[in-house]
């Protein structure tokens, strides 16, 4: 069967993320094409699927490409309240093929919030790209992490006085009239490197029940979920609900002029749905319903680059995983055995869902 990336190998996509969105998918016979072929593919691995345990037992971290290890171990330890757990550093075949970055040496740092987990990775070499100085919310390049505080007023002014970069000009309160999201709170701000991050506070009726306990004190206290910007709703629920086995658990459909301001995207309306495997954070899908013109993950990203995020998921068999994701997945689906212990995992996949966002599979 054909990739569905064959169809860009001779376009020029240096630097996509910068050039209108006609340059990045410069022939949408070969988009649908792509799409269509991926469609299918996915259909047939969850055929094959259907009566096996989930793949994906649980959503063991979520990892980010930062251009200094040392500037965001801090930022995340000394602002958010983090802890780093451990770190490595390494190079030679084994990270080569798991990142799929031929020259990479790494450096890595796990760090903890509650009883969740983030991954930071500075590439030393090869450098990648940054992320565009003009991402906005609706880019399907955009990700964040959603950490939780039970003081909003009290986390944006700590975040002020660390002089955070502000996504949203201000928190915001979605409205009642929205069942499923009415009275949630919610600010957008950014990284050192400019990755999208937020906190988010629940009222009594919503969230999990351990964002509900006495915080003692604490006011940040782990991460729901990471939120992905998607093109379907549907084909997003088949990827990662039917493939995966994640199971959804709530959906809301927002908009109004809070969802503008928390977004920063004038005229924004999502549909929002929320997945979960049976441990770690959510993974909640974004789907612009408007405006249009968000533009496509590069398809000639690499996890140096600095706008590459991936989703860790645990498995409990590599290879049979592999065998489940060879044909499903835009990149080639193969285990990469890991001789060092120090990287956490005996074996990984990586490869991208039906937008172009990588998910890390590791036994």
């Amino acid at each position: 069967m054909l990739r569905p990336t064959a169809c860009f190998r001779n376009t020029r996509t240096t630097d996509s993320l910068r050039r209108p969105i006609r340059s990045v998918f410069p022939d949408i016979w070969c988009r649908a094409f792509a799409a269509c072929a991926l469609l299918i593919s996915v259909s047939t691995a969850i055929l094959a699927a259907k009566d096996a345990s989930p793949l994906a037992v649980a959503v063991d971290s979520i990892g980010m490409t930062v251009s200094d290890l040392d500037r965001s171990v801090d930022f995340y330890t000394r602002v958010l309240s983090f802890e780093k757990i451990s770190g490595y550093e390494t190079h030679g075949d084994a990270i080569e093929r798991t990142t799929g970055v031929f020259g990479a040496r790494v450096r890595t740092a796990r760090l903890r919030l509650g009883g969740e987990y983030i991954e930071l990775t500075e590439f030393m070499t090869p450098r990648g790209r940054a992320i565009p100085p003009d991402s906005r919310s609706n880019d399907r390049w955009f990700q964040h992490i959603a950490i939780i505080t039970q003081d909003m007023a009290r986390a944006y002014r700590h975040l002020r006085s660390h002089d955070v970069r502000h996504s949203s000009p201000a928190p915001q309160r979605l409205p009642d009239w929205n069942k499923n999201a009415g009275g949630i709170e919610a600010f957008y701000f950014q990284d050192p490197d400019g990755h999208s991050l937020e906190i988010l506070a629940f009222p009594p009726d919503k969230g999990s029940a351990r964002w509900h306990q006495p915080a003692g004190g604490a006011l940040f206290l782990g991460i729901d979920h990471t939120a992905i910007v998607i093109s379907s709703t549907e084909a997003s629920t088949k990827f990662y609900r039917d493939l995966l086995g994640l199971a959804v658990a709530g959906e809301s459909e927002n908009h109004g002029p809070e969802q503008e301001r928390l977004n920063n995207v004038f005229g924004a309306r999502l549909r929002i749905r929320a997945l979960r495997a049976a441990e770690g954070p959510g993974i909640e899908f974004l789907e612009y319903l408007a405006p249009s013109g968000g533009r496509p993950y590069p398809p000639d990203a690499r996890p140096n680059d600095l706008f590459h995020w991936q989703t860790r998921l645990r498995t409990r068999d590599a290879d049979a995983a592999a065998e489940t994701l060879r044909s499903a997945s835009p990149m080639r689906a193969g285990t990469v055995t890991t001789p060092e212990a120090s990287m956490g995992y005996r074996k990984s996949i990586l490869i991208r869902d039906p937008d172009g966002h990588a998910v890390q599979i590791v036994e």
